[in-house]
């Protein structure tokens, strides 16, 4: 699901799961055993990538429909933790952004310091309106801090996908690689950045994201559950489904995800 090599100090870490490395409860699961294990290591740096065509497509929809409010319950938190742990993580972490990046996989995206995305034909944005559902704080949260505010209601409210030249005029991501390069520059970049003091490397980011983190905490505190409530409708179910025949065509099947 997520396989761990290491490169000198980098640890990087690949999502398979999959062909849209659909994001499910599963997966965080065990994402978040990996910076367990990666946060008390002599590891300097982490990157973040996908496999095949891409980064990841965003959230299970199948799942959605299939496990309703029941599995809502236990998945939203599960994201929320996730892009937590990703955007708090006090080492050096990139985004080696190897293909498409869509709604919650380009939260991931953003929750990390530094993306490196591919200079082929893969797409990046956030598509969760077109979908009918709101974001949890925590990934709102990433967002907001991730680009200004004009930038990121634009991208939000439209939910447009942008290229991956695009995606570095308006501030998605921070650079282009060829696609047999991408995640070799996200390793050379993280290893910079980890050959930096590790304490005041962690501080530091802690004081940039700080401000971040305590307004998902204030938010999530009284926001998610309505968001939860959202997310669970019988009517947001029906629109989900109807967004799955107009994008795919079928509403089960194999793990996809918009």
């Amino acid at each position: 699901m997520i396989q761990r090599q290491d490169q000198n100090g980098v640890a990087v870490l690949r999502i398979e799961h999959g062909k849209a490395n659909a994001i499910d409860t599963d997966l965080f699961d065990a994402l978040n055993d990996h910076l367990d294990a990666l946060e008390t290591s002599d590891i300097e740096a982490v990157v973040l990538t996908g496999s095949g065509s891409n980064f990841s497509a965003g959230v299970d929809l199948f799942q959605v429909i299939e496990g309703g409010a029941d599995y809502l319950r236990s998945f939203l938190p599960a994201l929320s933790n996730g892009v937590k742990r990703l955007f708090a993580l006090p080492k050096p972490i990139v985004a080696a952004v190897n293909g498409h990046a869509i709604a919650g996989g380009c939260v991931l995206a953003a929750a990390c310091d530094y993306r490196v995305m591919t200079s082929g034909k893969g797409k990046i944005g956030v598509t969760e309106l077109l979908v009918g559902v709101p974001f949890p704080a925590a990934a709102m949260e990433v967002l907001r801090f991730h680009l200004p505010s004009p930038v990121a209601q634009e991208l939000i409210y439209s939910g447009r996908l942008v290229s991956s030249s695009e995606a570095v005029d308006i501030g998605w991501v921070e650079r282009l690689a060829a696609p047999d390069r991408v995640v070799e520059e996200a390793v050379a970049q993280a290893r910079r950045w980890g050959r930096l003091s590790s304490s005041a490397f962690a501080i530091t980011k802690h004081q940039l994201r700080h401000e971040a983190l305590d307004r998902i905490e204030q938010y999530e505190s009284h926001l998610d559950d309505e968001i939860l409530g959202i997310w669970s409708e019988p009517a947001t179910l029906d629109g989900i489904r109807a967004f799955m025949e107009a994008t795919v065509g079928k509403t089960a099947g194999p793990k996809e995800s918009a």
